[in-house]
């Protein structure tokens, strides 16, 4: 299924578990919207228990998190951990190695916007030796 080619309300969807292994425990998303063609957009909703942060990867064309609840966490390869609150927005540019999660003592949600390319929108590297 590609993007919609118009005006498309999805109703809260049953929330998925996260692939396995892409973080350091299962967290919940929600695909909003999944793209089937190279440049279009997919779209999710996550939502993270405490402490949990995601391996370190990559987005073929970047991404966009707008946070939404929580005090969540990202950090950018070479980068410090910095903290994300509610109404922030992150960008990671194409090809820029990070992670992001929940604060250790709050849980964490936040949208996802990530453009496809060559079939994937999300390359995943090795697990975050620690929050540091």
């Amino acid at each position: 299924m590609g993007n919609p080619q118009r005006v498309t309300i999805r109703r809260q969807a049953t929330a998925l578990c996260s692939p396995d292994g892409s973080a350091t425990a299962p967290f919940w998303v929600e695909m909003l919207v999944e793209a089937a063609a190279d440049g279009e957009n997919t779209a999710m909703r996550a939502s993270l228990d405490p402490g949990t942060i995601t391996r370190w990867h990559t987005h073929p064309r970047g991404q966009l998190l707008s946070a939404l609840s929580g005090k969540g966490l990202a950090r950018r390869a070479g980068g410090v951990v910095e903290e994300r609150r509610p109404g922030d927005a992150v960008w990671f540019a194409a090809g820029e190695k990070h992670w992001h999660g929940a604060g250790r003592d709050s849980p964490s949600s936040y949208l996802g916007i990530q453009a496809n390319e060559a079939g994937r929108f999300v390359d995943w590297h090795e697990p975050v030796e620690a929050l540091s």
